[in-house]
């Protein structure tokens, strides 16, 4: 699985995501200051599913109707360390059944919730 981390997720979850082996593009690195559209076309592009902290992805793709990326997963918390949400991405796709491609996943502290993407 291809993973875009926006810019607001944390460096240090990036790097543990790639040392697991997962190839994970980072907007920080190579695209700062891209928009929201931005990100969502270079996902959709490059086939990729979408880290976040931020929600105006739900709006773009249910509301404006953008094009549509392999995933989302929007993290609705304040992490405790910069290490937390690879841990619990990790944790996540641990979990049999559960798909992140083709689904908006929303990450909450005590719960995990996801909608099909259209």
């Amino acid at each position: 699985m291809r993973f875009l981390a926006n810019e607001n997720f944390p460096r240090k979850s990036v790097i543990y995501l790639r040392t697991a082996g997962y190839d994970v593009a980072y907007g920080s690195e190579d695209a700062p200051g891209a928009e929201d559209a931005e990100v969502l076309a270079r996902a959709v592009r490059e086939k990729r599913v979408i880290l976040t902290f931020d929600r105006d992805y739900g709006e773009l793709i249910y509301r404006m109707r953008m094009p549509v990326p392999v995933g989302v997963v929007y993290f609705r918390y304040f992490p405790a360390s910069p290490e937390e949400p690879a841990v619990e991405l990790l944790r996540i796709l641990s979990i049999e059944g559960l798909s992140l491609e083709g689904n908006f996943t929303v990450i909450e502290t005590t719960h995990i919730r996801q909608r099909s993407l259209p």
